[in-house]
């Protein structure tokens, strides 16, 4: 299941548990899936159309006024409403935002609709929290908590359809991450969709004798700081960070951050992203081209692993 469409089921269900909720798109709601709430919950759905600093100032409106507003579009177009975000991060506003249709992983969508920018963007906010699950329990567990968040929460969703990889028990604590392989030799360490390529890369190293440990960094910020310093330590500080964002101030950036903060100083890491201006064409096609696919990944790896 894509985690968009776990963004708008699991949002129709905390609108029926929580009379608060509202949601607002950008006349996107088809592929955001926030039209599955907007079939349940009618009185309590707002379309702005294709007015995405009305979509965040209606939002901030609604905070005020005590409901939990769930804001949603295409990730790019949050752009256009940038100045309205972080003027609801100084008046204290709580203001959730669902970014659906991110990276170059949309393919034929081509470049104006492909989100490579908006990590960066809303990291920068201040006092925000920025959210990327990988399937579709994570993204569900992570709707339910931005409704109790303080601030500006934004989660970024992703167009596929992925394999679900964990079970309804597991809990997706914001500020931490998961494990889902285990290894010596190298991490990686991925989120969203190149999550699922880190796994694809650890199989392939698996089977030459490379043993990698994968780590699900689905909350960007605030980031597993611990748990990223004690998975570089069990690798000797040899890290393969991938992101489908361009290089600046997105996962990569929040990983050395992270590492350095914690007084990681003996780093051998290479950050995998969207260095070029991608055309359009399949996922697979693009991720390739942007060398953040699993063949990248292992290359990647295998480099780190021969230095080790």
């Amino acid at each position: 299941m894509a985690t968009r469409k776990a963004y708008g089921e699991a949002l129709a269900a905390l609108g029926a548990a929580d009379p608060a909720v509202v949601a607002l798109d950008a006349e996107v709601s088809n592929s955001t899936y926030a039209n599955k709430f907007a079939g349940e919950f009618p009185d309590r759905y707002f379309e702005m159309f294709i007015a995405e600093q009305q979509l965040v100032a209606a939002a901030t409106g609604l905070g005020v006024r005590g409901y939990k507003p769930f804001a949603s579009t295409f990730a790019a177009f949050l752009t256009r409403a940038y100045d309205f975000i972080r003027m609801g991060a100084i008046s204290r506003a709580d203001l959730r935002l669902s970014g659906s249709h991110a990276g170059v992983e949309i393919g034929a969508d081509g470049p104006s609709q492909m989100a490579l920018e908006d990590l960066a963007m809303l990291r920068a906010v201040h006092g925000s929290t920025v959210l990327y699950p990988s399937d579709a329990t994570s993204a569900a567990a992570l709707v339910a908590q931005m409704a109790s968040l303080s601030g500006v929460s934004y989660l970024r969703t992703t167009r596929g359809a992925y394999p679900v990889l964990y079970g309804p028990e597991q809990d997706f604590p914001v500020g931490g991450s998961k494990t889902l392989r285990e290894g010596d030799d190298v991490l990686l360490v991925g989120a969203g969709v190149t999550l699922h390529a880190c796994l694809a890369a650890a199989d392939q190293l698996e089977d030459e004798g490379i043993h990698a440990r994968v780590i699900d960094c689905y909350s960007l910020k605030p980031i597993d700081q611990a748990g990223l310093r004690a998975a570089s330590e069990a690798t000797g500080g040899r890290i393969v960070v991938v992101e489908d964002h361009h290089p600046e101030g997105g996962l990569g950036s929040a990983v050395v951050d992270a590492l350095l903060g914690a007084g990681q100083t003996t780093l051998q890491l290479k950050h995998l992203a969207v260095r070029g201006m991608p055309g359009s064409g399949t996922g697979e096609e693009l991720m390739a081209w942007a060398g953040i696919d699993a063949n990248a990944i292992a290359d990647a790896a295998r480099g780190l692993a021969k230095k080790g």
